[in-house]
């Protein structure tokens, strides 16, 4: 009960609740659904792993770190809940994917239900796209705020109207909600694609076609209809890293490099030039925001009020995250990211995943019906360990260029990775997760250290200007 209701509530939130519930969408019947889950949810929570991982108290130290960050900032208490409550769904996607999802199948329930977010999206934007929008575009010159686009946004929800580098009007694929930016839903999609593979059966043919390969083209086309930048680099990044244990790092940047190449050629990124250049704008934010994180430096501006001070918000996650949440914010997102990339990559490499250990059932005076545990080899770990690496690399190379730390995908993800965790932990296939005294002080280097790189990346980007 408590896993159905929660894969509902993923999709209220990714699709909205208007989509799904039409006219009953103002009696917030995300609320009812969020306080059913919770009451569902009370009763695991004594038998649950959610205590034991650092990502706990790291989303917790986020909520709070959101609502010092007006209240110290800017002396608004009231803002200061609001900012800790707008935390809230992040904390939930977490804590519900570690409380009911506890088996390969849920984990294959909870890819399908992305799946299924990502082909409604594609869906509703190619049929518009196709028969919905007129020849000629929409006048790109109109002001986003004017009442021409406000009717544009509300006929097509699914298309962006804007225009390439020589002013040619392109569609971009967007969703809806949490998705409601072209950037957004190729970030989403491009995390899809890798975990697709989890439905992968050796020597089944068919199977593979229909119920991999085929959505991974759907996906694919997805993420080009986004016209997405930030995705592409992220899907180069992708098969960088997926093809370099089988081939070797030199071969898989070459066959990236053509990827890429070949992607740009077919006007993968809308006629949008991807380079230093082309960047300028954005590079400029980054340093912006580094100013105000160097005179906020513990709690940041405020959760949220970025665009006051810029104008716009900075298209970098380590920049948003530093800049309105300041050092301490940070932190805890550090808190959340480094054990959560440890345990896949300790899930992903064979030297730390053990067969698993042989229990012996006790003999009982009066047999008891025994809860079946999945049968999960040491191969089954590792390669669900390697779908959750490039599912997050894609995340966080598309997040480099996007302001989304707090989207309640990462957190979605940081969830199955543990999941995923428990159950080779709990057949004695793998050492146990580091424990929280070890795990701070990397969060604060790791902290220290993405600050450091966006300065020399910013210098770097300087000097070739």
């Amino acid at each position: 009960m408590g896993f159905v209701l929660s894969i509902l509530y993923f999709v209220t939130d990714y699709l909205t609740p208007t989509t799904l519930f039409g006219p009953l969408a103002p009696y917030r019947i995300e609320l009812i659904l969020a306080v059913l889950i919770l009451l569902v949810s009370l009763p695991k929570l004594a038998t649950s792993f959610i205590s034991k991982t650092p990502q706990s108290l790291a989303l917790f130290g986020l909520a709070f770190a959101g609502f010092l960050s007006i209240f110290i900032e800017a002396r608004w208490a009231r803002g200061g809940v609001q900012a800790f409550l707008e935390f809230l769904p992040s904390i939930f996607a977490y804590l519900l994917v570690c409380l009911h999802c506890n088996s390969k199948r849920k984990l294959q329930a909870i890819v399908f239900m992305l799946l299924f977010v990502c082909l409604f999206v594609i869906a509703q934007g190619y049929i518009d796209l196709r028969y919905g929008v007129p020849t000629g575009g929409p006048s790109l010159s109109e002001d986003e705020e004017s009442a021409g686009l406000s009717l544009w946004n509300m006929e097509h929800p699914y298309l962006l109207p804007r225009g390439s580098d020589e002013g040619v009007p392109v569609y971009r694929l967007r969703g809806l909600g949490l998705i409601n930016d072209p950037n957004d839903f190729g970030q989403l999609t491009v995390c899809v694609i890798p975990l697709m593979f989890i439905f992968w059966r050796s020597k089944n043919l068919l199977w593979n076609i229909a119920c991999v390969l085929l959505p991974v083209s759907v996906l694919l086309f997805g993420t080009f209809l986004t016209h997405s930048r930030g995705a592409l680099v992220a899907l180069t990044t992708m098969a960088v890293v997926a093809a370099r244990r089988r081939i070797g790092t030199l071969p898989a940047l070459l066959i990236a490099g053509g990827l890429f190449a070949g992607a740009m050629a077919l006007h993968f990124t809308g006629g949008r030039a991807i380079s230093v250049d082309a960047g300028e704008d954005r590079t400029a934010l980054w340093g912006e925001s580094l100013q105000l994180f160097k005179s906020h430096p513990l709690f940041g501006v405020g959760a949220g009020n970025l665009p006051d001070y810029l104008g716009h918000t900075a298209h970098n996650s380590v920049a948003v995250c530093a800049a309105e949440l300041g050092i301490i914010g940070l932190f805890f997102w550090c808190l959340f990211l480094f054990p959560t990339m440890r345990d896949a990559l300790a899930l992903a490499s064979p030297a730390r995943v053990s067969e698993a250990e042989q229990v012996e059932p006790e003999e009982e005076h009066l047999p008891l019906p025994a809860r079946k545990m999945d049968v999960i080899d040491k191969a089954e770990v590792n390669h669900l360990g390697r779908l959750m690496v490039l599912s997050l690399t894609g995340f966080l190379v598309a997040g480099w260029f996007l302001s989304r730390a707090f989207v309640m995908s990462f957190f979605l993800l940081g969830g199955m990775v543990e999941v995923v965790f428990e159950l080779a932990l709990q057949r004695g296939m793998i050492a146990p997760r580091l424990p929280l005294a070890r795990v701070i002080p990397y969060a604060a280097g790791l902290a220290i250290s993405l600050v450091l790189l966006m300065y020399i990346m910013l210098r770097v980007a300087n000097l070739m200007l």
